[in-house]
């Protein structure tokens, strides 16, 4: 199974995060399938892929808790439903 989540990057008490598609069993610095964005938390900044963010939620992928507030403020999961509803018409 595939999650969207966190990766620790930078200096010490210095964090930027990436956001990356990773299997469920890989630590937390593990390997990525995929880069999909990154997050700093100090000068509060994100930058989100968002069709290939779509295409992960699409096949089943499940967004931690801190991913998935972090998609919801950029709008993402709006767009998942519109993609979904131009899909059944």
């Amino acid at each position: 199974m595939v999650k969207l989540r966190l990766k620790r990057c930078g200096r010490r008490q210095r964090a930027i995060y990436r956001i990356v598609a990773i299997d469920v069993r890989s630590r937390r610095e593990g390997r990525a399938l995929w880069k999909v964005g990154f997050y700093d938390p100090i000068k509060n900044q994100t930058y989100l892929n968002v069709p290939v963010i779509l295409y992960f939620l699409e096949k089943g992928a499940q967004p931690t808790g801190t991913v998935h507030d972090i998609s919801k403020k950029a709008g993402v999961f709006m767009e998942l439903r519109l993609n979904q509803q131009t899909k059944l018409y």
